[in-house]
C-alpha cells in the first residue's frame, strides 16, 4: 500500500476546518440572554409578562408575531429558560414546556409534546406514552405532573401556532386553572408570522385569552451586523475577511431582515472556504454563497412540478436573458421555445392553451408575473408575462433539478 504523508495536503480525512465551534454560528441553540441582539424592547415586555410568574402570580398570555427570522422563537425561549432561574431564586417552583406546532400539528401531538417537555425540564422519564391517548389524557397527564411536583407556574410556548389544525389545546390552557384541571398559574406564549392568526380564534376563546401582543420588526442592517459580530468567535481568529460580516448584513437588510438568512449565508460562505482549503472566508464567498442559497429556494419551489412547467420556465428564463433590453413575453413567444425544449426532451408539448394557463399559475407562486395589455389598433388585448426570478439562478436551479 502506498504510503502518505501525515500532512493536510495528503491527508485525505483532513477537514482543513476553519471554525473554532460549528455550533456557535448556527441558529439552532438558545443563547445567554445577553447574546440576544436587537431585541431589549421585546425581551423587557416578554419579561414583564412573565414576571408575576417568577414570584408564585400568573404569567400574562402574550401572543408574538413577526417574519420569519425575527427571533420571536429565540426571545421567547431564552427569557422563559430565564425566568425559571428567577423564580428559583424566590423559591418559586415555574416550569414550562416548548411545542413546534409546525412539527405536531394536530390537538393529540401537540398535546403529547407539551406533556413530554415538561417531564423532560423536570427529569421525569417513562411516564408519556407515545401513542395511543386521546389529547385530553395526554393533557391530564401534564395536569397531574403539575400537581406532583408542586409547580406554582407553568408556561407553554406554542411556536408557530397557526399551523394547529384547531384551537381546542390553546382554549384547554386557557381554563385549565379556572376549571380546576390545573392546579398550578398556567400562561401561553403564541407565536405565529401571520398577523392574522387571531382572526380565525372563535369570539369565546379570544376573550378569554386576554393576551398581550407583541410586534418583532425584522432586523436592519446594524442589528444584524451585531448579531453576525457575535457569532463571529465560531470561526478560528483572522478567518474572516474585513469586510465579510458588513456585506453579509447589508445583503440581508436588503432582502429579508432575517437573521435566521443571515447567520446561514456566513456559515454557508466559512464552508465554501473550507472546501476550498483556503485559510480566510472573502467577499467572493458570501457572493457565492448568496447565490447557492438563491438555488436552492428556487429548486425547493419548483420541487414537484411536471417537466412541463419546468420547459415553460426555462423558456422564459432563456428569453429574458437572451434579450436583456426586454423582459415581459406574450405568451405565444414563449410557446415557440418551450415546445422546442420539450420537443429536443422527448416530450410532446401542450396545448398553447395550456402553457397560458400554467403560466398564470406560476404567478400566484410569485415566479412570474402575467398582465393583460392591450395591443396596437386592431391587435385587441394579450397576455404577457414576466419573469421574477433571477433569469440565472433558474437556469442553475432547473438544470441541477434536471441532473438530479
Amino acid at each position: 500500500m502506498e504510503h502518505r504523508d501525515n500532512d493536510d495536503e495528503d491527508n485525505i480525512f483532513s477537514t482543513g476546518s476553519i471554525f473554532a465551534n460549528r455550533e456557535l454560528v448556527r441558529i439552532g441553540h438558545v443563547p445567554e440572554l445577553s447574546r440576544i441582539i436587537g431585541r431589549d424592547n421585546e425581551v423587557r415586555a416578554l419579561g414583564q409578562a412573565l414576571g408575576p410568574a417568577t414570584i408564585g402570580g400568573p404569567p400574562e398570555t402574550t401572543t408574538i408575531y413577526g417574519k420569519t427570522g425575527t427571533g420571536k422563537s429565540l426571545v421567547a425561549r431564552c427569557v422563559t429558560r430565564e425566568a425559571k432561574l428567577e423564580a428559583e431564586r424566590n423559591d418559586v417552583a415555574f416550569q414550562f414546556a416548548y411545542v413546534d406546532c409546525s412539527d405536531y400539528r394536530t390537538d393529540a401531538q401537540a398535546s403529547r409534546e407539551m406533556a413530554y417537555s415538561l417531564a423532560s425540564n423536570l427529569n421525569i422519564n417513562g411516564d408519556v406514552p407515545q401513542s395511543g391517548l386521546a389529547a385530553a389524557d395526554y393533557r391530564d397527564i401534564t395536569w397531574k405532573t403539575l400537581k406532583d411536583n408542586s409547580i406554582n407556574s407553568f408556561v407553554v410556548i406554542l411556536d408557530e401556532i397557526d399551523t394547529l389544525d384547531d384551537d381546542e389545546l390553546l382554549r384547554s390552557l386557557s381554563r385549565a386553572k379556572e376549571s380546576g384541571k390545573a392546579s398550578a398559574y398556567i400562561g401561553v406564549i403564541c407565536i405565529s408570522n401571520k398577523v392574522e392568526f387571531r382572526d380565525r380564534l372563535n369570539e369565546r376563546l379570544n376573550s378569554s385569552l386576554q393576551d398581550k401582543e407583541l410586534i418583532f420588526d425584522p432586523y436592519d442592517a446594524g442589528q444584524l451586523r451585531e448579531i453576525l459580530d457575535s457569532r463571529a468567535d465560531a470561526f478560528e481568529e483572522d478567518v474572516l475577511e474585513e469586510g465579510v460580516i458588513p456585506k453579509v448584513a447589508a445583503l440581508a437588510a436588503r432582502a429579508h431582515g432575517d437573521a435566521r438568512k443571515a447567520i446561514d449565508t456566513l456559515y454557508e460562505a466559512g464552508r465554501l472556504a473550507e472546501t476550498a482549503r483556503e485559510q480566510t472566508v472573502t467577499s467572493t464567498h458570501v457572493d457565492e454563497a448568496v447565490e447557492r442559497a438563491a438555488i436552492n429556494r428556487f429548486q425547493s419551489l419548483i420541487e414537484g412540478t411536471t417537466p412541463h412547467v419546468k420547459y415553460i420556465l426555462r423558456a422564459l428564463a432563456v428569453l429574458t436573458v437572451e434579450t436583456p433590453k426586454t423582459d415581459v413575453f406574450r405568451t405565444h413567444r414563449i410557446y415557440t421555445v418551450y415546445s422546442k425544449f420539450a420537443d429536443e426532451d422527448g416530450a410532446e408539448p401542450l396545448s398553447e392553451e395550456r402553457v397560458y394557463r400554467l403560466l398564470k399559475e406560476q404567478s400566484f407562486l410569485g415566479i412570474t408575473e402575467s398582465n393583460h395589455t392591450g395591443g396596437g389598433r386592431g391587435e385587441g388585448s394579450y397576455l404577457e408575462h414576466r419573469l421574477l426570478q433571477d433569469p440565472d439562478i433558474v437556469l442553475q436551479a432547473l438544470g441541477r433539478a434536471k441532473t438530479d
